[in-house]
């Protein structure tokens, strides 16, 4: 019988003595781990602790200095706002390095090509739609439409990186400007939706 108790007492002992354990593990200070202790010692490169940003050139015909190129500038928002969060994938990417030459070729050629257009006063949808596809761009990569009876909108898909060209033309004006398309999505056109 007394064996029968003393098992009663250890099976009733190791509870407390696990919660014992783990609390006492519990404190305010927490020890260091090895990769910390690693990290302490080893710190990263500073080279590779940040990402790079991609790198622009001075491209043919251009000024001294470069600068991304980008359609629309993305929403701002005030803070805890998050309209800018929720819109981000409305927001092209900028053009840099090589892809940042093209498109700045890209929209003095098309900006040449529309320009008669501007002086003679034509901004018809099918006038611009026909002096882009004059360029080469394929029908099926061109987009154009009417805003009043002085302006015209556009939209060229150059190539499927995708290298996207929009702008406007009107009375005082003929303007465009490249970007790269936009985040989850394909193509040259703004998305209607993100996720």
């Amino acid at each position: 019988m007394t064996m029968i108790r003393a098992t009663k007492i250890q099976r009733g002992m190791l509870p407390l003595v696990v919660l014992a354990l783990l609390t006492a593990g519990c404190g305010t200070q927490q020890q260091e781990s090895a990769g910390d202790a690693y990290r302490s010692t080893h710190p990263t490169p500073t080279g590779i602790s940040r990402p790079s940003t991609p790198a622009n050139f001075r491209c043919p015909g251009e000024r001294p200095t470069p600068t991304p190129t980008a359609a629309r500038s993305s929403p701002s928002a005030a803070p805890g706002d998050h309209y800018a969060e929720n819109h981000g994938f409305r927001t092209p990417f900028a053009l840099y390095g090589q892809s940042r030459c093209d498109g700045l070729a890209a929209v003095a050629r098309i900006e040449k090509a529309l320009e008669p257009l501007r002086k003679s006063g034509d901004f018809t949808s099918a006038s611009t739609r026909s002096a882009l596809t004059g360029l080469g761009y394929p029908a099926d990569t061109v987009e154009s439409h009417e805003n009043g009876p002085t302006a015209v909108g556009f939209l060229v898909e150059v190539n499927a990186s995708p290298l996207c060209v929009d702008g406007t033309l009107n009375r005082d004006a003929t303007q465009a400007h490249a970007f790269g398309g936009y985040p989850d999505h394909s193509g040259c056109d703004i998305p209607s939706g993100g996720h």
